[in-house]
């Protein structure tokens, strides 16, 4: 009997997305077919659908599947100790594996990118990216999920974490010593700046984790706590300059995605502080900064975008060592089904989520 899934494909920026139904068909060489359990609605997504980062063809747009392994050979599986049952994450990234970045340990930066989920919607297998209801990937792309962790618990950071994670990589490659930082600011409680968050209070044990919102939101702010920030701090309570004058960072991360965010950031900041920039993903307008900043407080400022293979894999350790934040991180994600990805979209740009999430 023929199987038939559904998928919401993207047709062009600001339109609205497409529902098509199209037949699941055996998974090429090299690959594996999964049944969606997840899939999370990156900012980057949104970018892409405001036209801010020049998608033109129809795609089956998505970066965060987490699915069951529906389909995958035996030759395959023995190779790669996957199997049929098994919970994963897909990473879209595909590295060229040649160029002086990918030679010397840095894929993530890698100048010739590919990835994944570029396929063609209208030719077989179809399904390529993460905002179906199956998926194709290759089976090297895939990050088996402990069964200590529920999969729909892994989708809701499945990209925000290893974003973070490979940030905070980056840093320690540049030699910082993060046992040196006591206090830390995070611009943004999105995705990415939650899961900083937690990142910096659970596992790098900063001391004092300052979170920074333009929004009022009681309930948001008290799951933010939950989730290890150790005070919240809203723009329309206070003025830029006096959080600037109050706040003396060892270290700031940039999540807002808000250009504005970029001199404030370099104003919290002390003498060597250290300014980690992965929340600036999209063309979204310049901004003047104050460079003389850089020199006299002698910044250091790294910038981070794609993450690894291995980021993905921390993020995973991650969360089976926090079990205690498994319950706040579910709490998290509003679902929506496949077929409603234009509400779903709708909501996340009005900033009504946290962390939106399509499910089957």
């Amino acid at each position: 009997m023929k199987r038939t899934a559904k998928a919401a494909v993207y047709t062009g920026a600001l339109k609205p997305f497409e529902i098509r139904e199209y037949e699941i068909l055996p998974p090429p060489a090299g690959y594996a077919g999964m049944t969606l359990v997840a899939s999370g609605v990156c900012g980057t997504d949104i970018h892409i659908h405001n036209g801010k980062l020049g998608f033109e063809n129809e795609q089956i747009i998505g970066h965060e599947f987490v699915g069951c392994i529906d389909a995958i050979s035996e030759e395959d599986s023995a190779k790669s100790g996957l199997k049929k049952g098994d919970n994963v994450i897909v990473d879209i990234a595909v590295p060229c594996g040649k160029c002086e970045l990918c030679l010397s340990g840095d894929d993530a930066n890698c100048v010739n990118m590919a990835c994944t989920n570029t396929g063609n919607p209208n030719e077989p297998p179809y399904f390529h990216g993460g905002y179906a209801e199956y998926s194709f990937a290759p089976i090297k792309n895939l990050i088996k999920i402990p069964n200590d962790v529920a999969p729909s618990t892994a989708c809701v950071f499945a990209c925000p974490g290893p974003t973070a994670i490979h940030a905070f990589q980056l840093a320690k490659r540049a030699n910082i010593d993060f046992s040196s930082i006591r206090t830390a600011v995070v611009q943004g409680i999105g995705p990415v700046g939650t899961f900083a968050i937690s990142y910096l209070k659970n596992e790098l044990k900063v001391e004092r984790v300052i979170a920074l919102t333009v929004y009022t939101d009681e309930k948001r702010n008290e799951l933010i706590k939950k989730m290890g920030a150790d005070e919240i701090i809203q723009f329309d309570s206070t003025t830029e300059a006096s959080i600037a004058e109050s706040i003396c960072a060892d270290l700031v991360f940039e999540a807002s995605g808000s250009p504005k965010a970029v001199p404030m950031g370099m104003n919290m900041l002390r003498n060597r502080g250290v300014y980690l920039v992965p929340g600036q993903y999209s063309n979204s307008g310049g901004v003047e900064i104050q460079p003389q900043l850089i020199t006299f407080k002698a910044l250091m400022m790294i910038g981070s975008s794609q993450y690894s293979l291995c980021d993905v894999g921390e993020y995973v350790r991650f969360l089976e060592a926090n079990k205690h934040l498994h319950g706040v991180i579910n709490s998290l994600a509003t679902c929506y089904k496949v077929e409603d990805v234009n509400k779903a979209f709708e909501d996340a740009k009005a900033h009504k989520n946290i962390k939106t999430v399509l499910v089957k």
